[in-house]
C-alpha cells in the first residue's frame, strides 16, 4: 500500500501528509495509553516513575493535617454527571461518522489508505466514547485532553491546508459535503474540549472550600489552570479595595503546608541534600523537562525568522507566490510556538517555584526544629571576639559559630540562598542545552563554521574554573562575616539598656560597623568577582560568533541577510546563557556553602531523647522519678560527648594563666534520688553548681558518666490529675511576650478555680490590682514592663500552674522580699498547690525554708557535700552545723532579703476579677506592624538614591543609553554587512534611510584604488556638508575581514560599557549599603527605651538582615536591570516606528492592554510583597524567643506546641509568598500573549512588501526585544517596588524617637562633675517637684517628688510595686524625661547635660548583670581605660578571684560537714581550687552564659568600681548572691564607695539598714525620708512595718542603733 506517493511525513504542503498525520497521531497516542495500561508494563512503569510521584499527596497531607473531611459537600465532590456523558455519546457520534466514511471509501474504491485513515481517525473516538465507561473519572482526563488538543491541532492543519492550496496551486476547496464534515468535526472537537478544560484538576475530596480555608489553586479547573484566571478575582480585588489584608489572600495549599511537609521530611534518611531531592525530585523534574521543552520553542522564533527574511530577500529570486504564502505560514507558527512557549514557562515556573517554597519551608522548619532539640552551648564561650577579620574558611565547618547570630542568619540568608538556587535552578541546567540547540542551528546556517566558537569556549575554561573557586570561597567568607555582624547585633539589640546605662553606645556602635566593614570588604570581592564573571560572559559569545562569522567567511561563503539576523539572534541567545549562567553558577556555589552551613547545623549534637518530647524515645518504666547515679557533668560545650568529653575544644572560663589551658566548670560524683512528692532543698556558696545541678536533670549538661532519670511521660497522669513531666522556673526569668495570664497558662488549658488559687499563692493579686488591664496586661519582649520581682512570680506562677508531678525552682525567693518570701513558703511550698509534687527549690533562704523541707543539699564546688533528709541531719547533727553556718552569715549582717522592687507588697488582697479583666479589651503594648499602602513613596527612593550618590545614576543611565544604540548599531551593521554582497561595489553609509525613502539612486562607488582605511572608511563625494551623508563602505566579496573587525568592536564595546554600567551600579549600590545601614543602625541605638519596650527583637533583626541583604545585594542589580529594559524598549520601539509609521495603530492598541496588565499586576503584588516582608518578624520573633527560652520549652516538654506556632507562622509567611509568584506568573503569561501579537502584527507589517529583508530583520528582532522588554520592565518594575519595600522599611526607622543629644557643646560639663568635694557637697543630688510620664497621654507615675542628697551620703530606696522607684532611678539618668520639675546633679541640671557626659559619669548597676561575647576584661574595660592590674584589682575585691593560699578550703572550715560520696582529701580538695582561677583573658560566650547568675553580678560591681564615680545607683544587684559573698561585697561597697554617693535598692533589710537615710516611695510620693533609726521608731510607718513583718525587727533596731552611734562617735572626733 503506498502512502502519499512516498512524500516525507514533513512535507505539510501535501494534504495527503496532512490528512494521514491527523490520523495517526492520535491512533499513536491511543494506542500508547492502551499499551500503557497493561499491568505488568504499569508496574514497570510505576517504578521507573518514582520520582515523579508526590511526595507529599491530598489525602497525606490532610491526614498529617488530622483534619476531617468536608462531607457536607459530597455532591461537590464529583464531576457533573453530564460530562461524562456527553463525552461519550458524543464521541460515539463522531466514531459513527467517521467508521461510516471510511468503510464508503473502502467500498467505493477511493483507495485502502484513505478509508484505514479514517477507520483510524474513528478507532480513536471510539476509544473516546469507551473511556468514561471502563475509566471512570472525576478530574481532568489528561490522555482526553491529549487526544481531543491533537486533533483540534491537525483540524486546523488541515483547513488552513485547503486555503494553502487554493492560494498557492489554484486547488480547489472539497466538496461541500466534505467541508461539512469537516466544519462539523471541527466543531465537535472544540466543544469536547470545552468540557474537558471545565472539569477540575483534583478531585473534590481532597480540597476545601477555598472561600472558607482553602484556595482555588487546588481546585481550579483546567482553563483556569492554563490560564491562571483563578488568580484574576484577587487582582479585581486589589484593585477594587484601596490595600489587600492577609484575610483576602487565598490561603495556602495544604501540600504545601508546612506541618505535612515537615513530618513527611523529617521521615527521609541521608544527607541534606539528597533528602531535598527525594522531597521535591516530581517538581524539580518536571521545571527541568520543560524547560528543556520551552528553549525548544524559544529558538522556533529564530528559525521562522531565517525562513520569513528569505522570503523577503529578492536576491535569492524565489519570492513567487508559494515563498510568500509559506513566509506567512512561519508567521503564524512563529505565534503559535511563542503562546505554547508561554504555556510550557508558566507550568515550569510554577513547578520551579513551589519546589523552591517547598525547600523554604522544610528547611525552615528544620532550624527551628533543631533549635528545640540540639544541645545549648550556655558553657561554651566563643573562640573569638567577634573582631577577626581574617575569618578562616574552616570555621564554616566547626559548630562553634552557631551561636544565636548565626541561627538567625540560618534561617534568613542562608535559606533564602539555597530556595532561590532551587527557583532559578532552571536557568544554570537550562544553559547548556540551550547553547547546544544554538550550536546545532548555527551548523544547519553556518556549517562546520559554526564550532569555530568552541575553540574560545575550550580557552575560557580554565578561567570560569578559577573564579568559581574564588567565588566558593568569597561565599563562604562573605556568609562568616555576616554571621559575625549579626551576632554583634544580636548582642546589642538584646543588651541596649545596659549599654545605655553606662554609654557605651560609641563603643557598640564601632564594634558592629568594625563586623560591618568587614562584611562588606567580602561583598566587595563578590562584586569584583561578578564583574570578572560578566565581562567574561559578554565577550565570550562574541568571540565565538566573531570566530564563526571569520571561518564562515574564509570558506568563501557570503553572508546573506536571512543569514546574518538569524545569525544575530541565535547569537543573541547564546550570549544571554553565557552571560547569566556565570552569575547563577556563582549563585549555585554559594548556595552549596549555605547548604553545607545548615548541613553542619541539622548535624549538631541533640540532647536526650528522655529530655525532649520531639525525640520520643521510651521512658524506662522502672524509673525511680528524678534521680542522679554515680553522675559527672560539665556545660556542653563543642562537640562534646560521653566518648570525647575529655577532649573538649570549648572555651572554658577558668585557667592558671593566661597561656594555660582551661578547664571547664564540672558536677562531679554526683549521686541523688529525690523524694517523691516531698520538698528538697538545694543550697549552697555562689558557683557551687546549684544550678548546674537542676540542668543536669533537665538533660541540660553533657553525661560525662553515671546516669540521670528524668521521667517525663507527658501521655501518664496520676489519679491526682498530674502528668509525669516537669516545670520550671528559672533564675533569670524567660517570659513571653504575651499577656500575664497567656504567661502563667503556658498553653496548658485554663481552670478558673486553679488559677485564681495560683494567682493568689504567687503573691500576684496586688500587681494585677495595680495594671490597669489586669492579668491582661501585654508583657514585652522578655518581660521588659515588669519589674524583676514581678517578672520573678509570674515564672514561678507558671511552673507552679502547670499540672506537672515534678517542679523545679531555681532561686525565686532571691527576687522577693522578705515577707513576701515567707508568704510564698507559708502559702505555696506549704499549701495544696504543691502537695504531694515532688519540688525542689534552690535558695540562699535556708532559715526560712528548712521548716517547710523534707531533704536538704548543700552543692560546694560541684560536689554534694552534705545531703539527707532533715530529721536524719538534725539527729546526725549536721543540720545544727549548718544551722550555725547561717547565724555567721547573719552575724556578718546578711540574714534578711529585701528586694527594693518588692519593699511593702502586701502578698494578699481581694480576688482579682477575673471575668472582668477577660470582657475588658486590653491595651496593646505592641503595635501589629506597620506596612505601608499604595506606591512607594518619592522619599523613599530619594533616601536610596542620595545614599548612593545622584552621579551613580547619572552615569548609569548615560552607559545604558549608549549600549542600547551600540547595540542597535550592531543590527544595522549586520544590515550593512548582508546587503554590501549584492551591491556589486560600494554601500552608502547612510542607505539606512535613503533605501527607506526611496533616495538610494545615484550613489557612487567607493573607487577601486582606494586601500587605506581612511578610503575605505571616509570617502566624501561632493559637498563637505553633505561628507557624512554620502560616505560609502568596501564590497563584502573583497572586504570581509572589515566587516568582521567592525562587528567585533561593536559587539565588544557594547558588552564593555555594560560592564562598566555593572561597575558604576556596584558601586553606588555599596556607597548605599554602607551609608543606610550606619543610618539604620545609628538611629536605632539612639531610639528611646520606651520605643524598644514596644518593638520585638524580631522586628529588628528582619532589617538588620533580610532588608538589609536586599539593599546588599538585588536592589541594585534590579534598578540596573530596570533602566536597561526601559532603554531598550524605547529604542527598540523608535526603530519600529521609524520603519513602520503605521505600526502607530496597533502599538497603541497593544499599549493600552500592557497598561491594563499592569495596572491589574502592581496594586495586588505590592500589597502581597509588603505583607509577606511584614510576615517574615515572627517568624524570627520566634525563633529568637526559643533561642533565649529554651531551657524553659524543653524543661515544660512544649516543644511541640511550640513547633505547632512555628507551622502556623511560616504558613501565614509562605502564603504571601506564594501568591506572589502566583501573580507574576499571571503577569508573564498575560504579558506573553501579548507580545506574541505584537511580534506576529510587526511581522505581517514587515510581509507587506514595503521594506527590504534588512529593514525587516531589524525591525522584527526589535519587536522581539520590545516584547521581552515589556515584560521585564514590568516584572522589575514590580520587583523594584518591592524590593524598595525594604527600603522602605529601614526608612521608617530612621525616623525614630530619639533621646535626648549625647553631647551638648555650649553645656559640656567640667572634667571633675559630679564630685564629692565640690560646694555642693550637701546638695549634690536635689530632685524638686519631679513629676514624670512614660507619655504625655498616660498618667504621671511620679506626682511631685522633692528630696536632697548630700555626697557620700548611703541612701535606701523602698517602696512597694509601682510605687515609683525604678521611674525614679530611670530619671537620674534621662531615660525617662521629666514633665515637669528637675533633677540637679552638682549644681548642674542634667536636662542641660548631654546623656553620654550624664550616664559616663553616674554608675548605675542594675538587676540583670549583662556580659558580652569577647574577653572577661573587654567587658570591665571596653575602652581600655584601665590597667591589667586596676582590672585584676577590683575583680579581687569583689571576690570573684580569691589568693588559694589566702582562702581557705570550706572543709577546713567546717571540717564536720561531710557529703555523700566525696572521698577527696584536703590536699586534693586546696590543689583543685588553685586552679580554678579566672583570668582576664577568660572567653565570655555571649549574655555570659558560661558565667552563673551570682558571677555576672560580681562583675558587673567589678565595673562599677573601675569608673570611680561620685553617684553610683544600684538597683537590684545583689539577688543572686549567696549571703557569705554578699556580706563581703556589703563590705566592699562600704569601703569602696565611701567617697562616692549610693543610692541602692537593696535586696536586704539588713544591707540597707546602717545606711545614712531612707527614701520611702508609696504611689509615686515621697512618704518617709529619714535615718533607719527614726524611721523605725515611727508608729505606723511603713518602714517599721517591714521590719515587723520579716520577724527581725529588733534585730534591725539594734543595727540601726549601732550605726547612729558609730555615726555620733565620728562627729565627736
Amino acid at each position: 500500500m503506498e502512502i502519499c506517493n512516498k512524500s516525507h511525513w514533513t512535507d505539510l504542503s501535501n494534504s495527503c501528509v496532512r490528512d494521514s498525520l491527523a490520523a495517526v497521531a492520535p491512533a499513536l497516542l491511543v494506542a500508547g495509553v492502551l499499551i500503557a495500561s497493561i499491568p505488568q508494563l504499569r508496574r514497570t512503569l510505576s517504578k521507573l516513575g518514582r520520582p515523579f510521584a508526590d511526595f507529599l499527596s491530598y489525602s497525606e497531607a490532610e491526614a498529617l493535617l488530622s483534619e476531617p473531611h468536608h462531607s457536607t459537600h459530597e455532591e461537590d465532590q464529583r464531576a457533573s454527571p453530564w460530562s461524562p456523558i456527553f463525552l461519550c455519546a458524543v464521541s460515539l457520534a463522531i466514531s459513527l461518522v467517521w467508521l461510516t466514511l471510511g468503510c464508503y471509501r473502502l467500498v467505493m474504491d477511493s483507495g485502502l489508505w484513505s478509508g484505514t485513515r479514517d477507520i483510524l481517525v474513528s478507532s480513536t473516538w471510539l476509544y473516546a466514547a469507551l473511556r468514561p465507561l471502563i475509566w471512570p473519572f472525576f478530574s481532568v482526563p489528561f490522555d482526553l485532553f491529549s487526544l481531543f488538543t491533537l486533533h483540534m491541532l491537525f483540524s486546523i492543519i488541515v483547513g488552513f491546508g485547503y486555503v494553502y492550496d487554493d492560494y498557492v496551486y489554484a486547488t480547489p476547496f472539497p466538496s461541500t459535503l466534505e467541508t461539512a464534515l469537516f466544519m462539523g468535526n471541527a466543531v465537535a472537537v472544540a466543544v469536547l474540549l470545552a468540557v474537558v478544560l471545565n472539569m477540575r484538576l483534583t478531585t473534590s475530596s481532597e480540597i476545601k472550600d477555598y472561600g472558607v480555608d482553602g484556595t482555588p489553586e487546588d481546585h481550579t479547573n483546567l482553563w483556569g489552570w492554563m490560564s491562571f484566571d483563578w488568580v484574576t478575582p484577587l487582582l479585581r480585588k486589589a484593585v477594587a479595595n484601596t490595600t489587600l489584608t492577609q484575610s483576602d489572600v487565598y490561603s495556602i495549599s495544604p501540600i504545601m503546608q508546612a506541618r505535612p511537609l515537615f513530618i513527611k521530611f523529617s521521615r527521609l534518611r541521608g544527607g541534606l541534600l539528597g533528602r531535598v531531592w527525594r522531597a521535591n525530585s516530581r517538581d524539580m523534574i518536571l521545571d527541568v523537562g520543560l524547560t528543556y521543552v520551552s528553549i525548544v520553542l524559544s529558538y522556533a522564533g529564530p528559525f521562522f525568522l531565517k525562513h520569513i527574511l528569505d522570503a523577503l530577500d529578492d536576491t535569492r529570486g524565489d519570492q513567487g507566490p508559494e515563498a510568500r504564502a509559506i513566509a506567512y505560514v512561519y508567521a503564524i507558527a512563529a505565534f503559535s510556538c511563542t503562546l505554547l512557549g508561554a504555556q510550557i514557562d508558566l507550568q515550569h515556573l510554577y513547578f520551579g517555584r513551589r519546589a523552591a517554597i517547598r525547600v523554604r519551608k522544610e528547611l525552615m522548619v528544620a532550624i527551628y526544629d533543631k533549635a528545640l532539640k540540639r544541645k545549648t552551648l550556655s558553657g561554651a564561650a566563643s573562640n573569638g571576639h567577634g573582631q577577626n577579620n581574617n575569618l578562616p574558611a574552616k570555621s564554616e565547618a566547626s559548630p562553634s559559630s552557631a551561636n544565636s547570630g548565626k541561627v538567625l542568619n540560618l534561617m534568613s540568608a542562608d535559606v533564602s540562598s539555597v530556595s532561590n538556587t532551587v527557583s532559578t535552578a532552571h536557568i544554570i541546567y537550562g544553559a547548556p542545552f540551550q547553547i547546544v540547540i544554538a550550536t546545532l542551528f548555527l551548523y544547519e546556517i553556518l556549517g562546520w563554521a559554526a564550532f569555530a566558537g568552541f575553540i574560545v569556549v575550550l580557552l575560557t575554561l580554565p578561567l570560569n574554573n578559577m573564579m568559581a573557586k574564588r567565588t566558593s570561597a568569597i561565599a563562604k567568607r562573605t556568609s562568616a562575616a555576616r554571621d559575625s555582624r549579626m551576632g554583634v547585633l544580636n548582642e546589642l539589640i538584646t543588651a541596649i539598656k545596659f549599654i545605655k546605662f553606662f554609654a557605651w553606645e560609641g563603643k557598640w556602635v564601632e564594634r558592629v560597623l568594625s563586623a560591618r566593614t568587614v562584611e562588606l570588604h567580602w561583598i566587595t570581592k563578590e562584586r569584583v568577582n561578578s564583574i570578572l564573571f560578566s565581562l567574561l560572559g559578554y565577550i565570550s559569545p562574541v568571540l565565538v560568533s566573531a570566530a564563526s562569522f571569520y571561518v564562515y567567511i574564509a570558506q568563501g561563503n557570503e553572508l546573506s541577510i536571512g543569514t546574518a539576523f538569524t545569525a544575530l539572534a541565535l547569537y543573541s541567545k547564546v550570549r544571554q546563557p553565557f552571560n547569566t549562567v556565570n552569575t547563577f553558577f556563582s549563585q549555585l556555589l554559594r548556595s552549596k556553602v549555605a547548604l553545607d552551613r545548615i548541613a553542619t547545623y541539622l548535624d549538631e549534637d541533640e540532647i536526650d531523647g528522655q529530655v525532649s518530647n520531639l525525640q520520643r524515645n521510651p521512658v524506662d518504666e522502672e524509673d525511680p522519678g528524678l534521680a542522679i547515679v554515680d553522675g559527672s557533668f560539665r556545660w556542653n560545650s563543642i562537640g562534646s560527648d560521653t566518648s570525647n568529653a575529655g577532649e573538649s575544644v570549648a572555651a572554658p572560663i577558668f585557667n592558671t594563666s593566661a597561656s594555660s589551658a582551661h578547664h571547664d566548670f564540672e558536677l562531679k560524683d554526683i549521686n541523688i534520688v529525690f523524694p517523691e512528692g516531698r520538698l528538697t532543698l538545694v543550697t549552697g556558696p555562689t558557683a557551687g553548681g546549684k544550678t548546674a545541678l537542676l540542668m543536669a536533670l533537665l538533660g541540660e549538661m553533657t553525661t560525662l558518666h553515671g546516669r540521670v532519670f528524668t521521667s517525663k511521660n507527658s501521655s501518664k497522669i496520676d489519679d491526682r490529675g498530674l502528668i509525669r513531666s516537669i516545670s520550671y522556673a528559672a533564675q533569670t526569668p524567660w517570659l513571653r511576650h504575651q499577656s500575664i495570664r497567656e504567661n502563667v497558662l503556658f498553653g496548658f488549658p485554663y481552670n478558673d478555680d486553679r488559677y485564681r488559687a495560683v494567682i493568689e499563692c504567687c503573691a500576684l493579686i496586688p500587681d494585677l490590682e495595680m495594671l490597669e488591664d489586669g492579668d491582661a496586661t501585654e508583657i514585652g519582649t522578655r518581660g521588659v514592663t515588669l519589674s524583676g520581682g514581678q517578672k520573678a512570680r509570674v515564672a514561678l506562677a507558671r511552673a507552679v500552674y502547670a499540672p506537672t508531678k515534678y517542679v523545679l525552682l531555681d532561686d525565686p525567693l532571691s527576687a522577693v522580699d522578705s515577707h513576701t518570701a515567707r508568704f510564698l513558703v507559708e502559702r505555696l511550698l506549704r499549701g495544696p498547690l504543691l502537695a504531694g509534687r515532688t519540688v525542689i527549690l534552690v535558695t540562699h533562704h535556708v532559715d526560712l525554708v528548712l521548716p517547710s523541707a523534707h531533704y536538704l543539699l548543700r552543692m560546694v564546688n560541684g560536689r554534694i557535700e552534705t545531703q539527707g533528709t532533715v530529721e536524719d541531719l538534725r539527729v546526725r547533727g549536721i543540720l545544727g552545723t549548718v544551722a550555725a553556718l547561717e547565724e555567721r552569715e547573719l552575724a556578718a549582717g546578711s540574714r534578711e532579703r529585701l528586694v527594693a522592687s518588692e519593699v511593702g507588697t502586701v502578698p494578699g488582697g481581694k480576688p482579682i476579677d477575673v471575668e472582668k479583666t477577660a470582657l475588658k479589651k486590653p491595651r496593646v503594648l505592641v503595635e501589629e506592624e506597620r506596612r505601608a499602602v499604595g506606591r512607594i513613596k518619592w522619599p523613599t527612593y530619594k533616601a536610596y538614591l542620595e545614599a548612593s550618590s545622584y552621579w551613580t545614576w547619572v552615569i548609569l543611565g548615560i552607559l545604558v543609553f549608549v549600549s542600547q544604540f551600540v547595540g542597535v548599531g550592531e543590527k544595522v551593521w549586520i544590515k550593512i554587512w548582508g546587503e554590501a554582497y549584492r551591491m556589486g561595489g560600494s554601500l552608502p553609509a547612510m542607505q539606512l534611510s535613503a533605501m527607506y525613502w526611496g533616495s538610494t539612486k545615484g550613489q557612487k562607488a567607493l573607487p577601486a584604488s582606494a586601500r587605506s582605511v581612511a578610503q575605505v572608511l571616509l570617502t566624501p563625494t561632493g559637498d563637505q556638508s553633505t561628507r557624512w551623508a554620502n560616505m560609502t563602505f568596501p564590497p563584502a566579496e573583497e572586504h570581509p575581514y572589515f566587516y568582521i573587525g567592525i562587528y567585533t568592536a561593536i559587539a565588544l564595546s557594547a558588552g564593555l560599557i555594560s560592564v562598566c554600567a555593572a561597575i558604576a551600579q556596584y558601586a553606588g549600590g555599596l556607597r548605599a549599603s554602607r551609608l543606610m545601614f550606619e543610618q539604620l543602625l545609628n538611629n536605632v541605638v539612639r531610639a528611646t527605651m520606651r520605643w524598644y519596650d514596644t518593638t520585638p527583637q524580631g522586628r529588628l533583626l528582619n532589617r538588620f538582615s533580610k532588608d538589609i541583604e536586599t539593599i546588599d545585594t538585588s536592589l541594585g542589580q534590579t534598578l540596573r536591570s530596570i533602566s536597561e529594559s526601559l532603554a531598550s524598549l524605547v529604542v527598540s520601539l523608535v526603530i519600529i516606528t521609524v520603519i513602520f509609521p503605521l505600526f502607530v495603530v496597533p502599538a497603541t492598541i497593544l499599549t493600552y492592554f500592557y497598561i491594563l496588565i499592569a495596572s491589574l499586576y502592581q496594586p495586588a503584588g505590592r500589597d502581597i510583597r509588603r505583607m509577606e516582608s511584614t510576615s517574615k518578624s515572627p517568624i524570627f520573633s520566634s525563633l529568637s524567643e526559643v533561642l533565649d527560652g529554651i531551657v524553659t520549652i524543653r524543661a515544660f516538654s512544649v516543644e511541640a506546641r511550640f513547633l505547632d506556632d512555628f507551622f502556623k507562622k511560616v504558613d501565614a509567611a509562605t502564603q504571601m509568598f506564594h501568591m506572589f509568584w502566583q501573580v507574576n506568573r499571571w503577569l508573564q503569561l498575560q504579558l506573553q500573549v501579548v507580545n506574541a501579537i505584537m511580534v506576529l502584527t510587526t511581522t505581517l507589517f514587515a510581509l507587506s512588501g514595503y521594506v527590504s529583508a534588512g529593514l525587516a530583520g531589524i525591525c522584527i528582532t526589535s519587536a522581539i526585544s520590545f516584547t521581552g522588554d515589556v515584560y521585564w520592565v514590568c516584572r522589575n518594575w514590580a520587583n523594584l517596588e518591592l524590593e524598595f519595600n525594604s527600603v522602605e522599611r529601614i526608612v521608617e526607622y530612621l525616623d525614630l524617637p530619639k533621646e535626648p543629644p549625647t553631647h551638648i557643646s555650649k553645656s559640656r560639663p567640667p572634667a571633675y562633675w559630679p564630685s564629692s568635694t565640690s560646694t555642693n557637697g550637701d546638695s549634690l543630688l536635689v530632685v524638686r517637684d519631679l513629676v514624670v510620664k512614660y507619655a504625655p497621654e498616660l498618667p504621671p507615675v511620679l506626682h511631685g517628688v522633692s528630696f536632697s542628697l548630700r555626697a557620700r551620703e548611703r541612701v535606701g530606696l523602698i517602696g512597694r510595686t509601682g510605687s515609683g522607684k525604678s521611674t525614679l532611678a530611670m530619671s537620674l539618668l534621662r531615660f525617662v524625661e521629666p514633665a515637669s520639675g528637675s533633677i540637679i546633679i552638682d549644681g548642674i541640671d542634667i536636662s542641660s547635660v548631654g546623656l553620654h557626659d550624664l550616664r559616663s559619669r553616674v554608675t548605675f548597676i542594675p538587676q540583670d548583670a549583662t556580659l558580652f561575647s569577647g574577653t572577661l576584661r573587654e567587658n570591665l574595660d571596653p575602652f581600655n581605660e584601665h590597667t591589667d592590674a586596676e582590672c585584676l584589682d577590683v575583680l579581687y575585691r569583689v571576690h570573684l578571684l580569691s589568693d588559694a593560699r589566702a582562702t581557705p578550703n570550706p572543709r577546713d572550715s567546717h571540717p564536720e560537714i561531710t557529703g555523700g560520696d566525696d572521698t577527696r582529701g584536703d590536699a586534693e580538695a586546696k590543689l583543685e581550687e588553685a586552679t580554678r582561677t579566672i583570668t582576664l583573658d577568660a572567653e565570655v560566650s555571649a549574655g555570659g552564659t558560661n558565667f552563673s547568675q551570682g558571677q555576672r553580678q560580681l562583675i558587673a560591681m567589678a565595673r562599677a568600681l573601675l569608673r570611680h564615680s561620685a553617684l553610683v545607683i544600684l538597683d537590684e544587684a545583689t539577688s543572686s548572691i549567696d549571703m557569705e559573698t554578699d556580706a563581703k561585697i556589703q563590705a566592699t561597697i562600704r569601703e569602696e564607695f565611701k567617697e562616692s554617693m549610693l543610692l541602692t535598692v537593696a535586696h536586704r533589710l539588713r544591707t540597707i539598714v546602717d545606711y545614712d537615710r531612707l527614701l520611702v516611695l508609696d504611689k509615686g510620693k515621697v512618704v518617709e525620708f529619714d535615718t533607719p533609726l527614726n524611721l523605725i521608731h515611727r508608729e505606723g510607718g511603713i518602714f517599721r512595718s517591714l521590719c515587723a513583718e520579716s520577724g527581725t525587727l529588733e534585730e534591725l533596731e539594734k543595727a540601726a542603733r549601732a550605726k547612729t552611734d558609730r555615726d555620733s562617735l565620728v562627729g565627736r572626733s
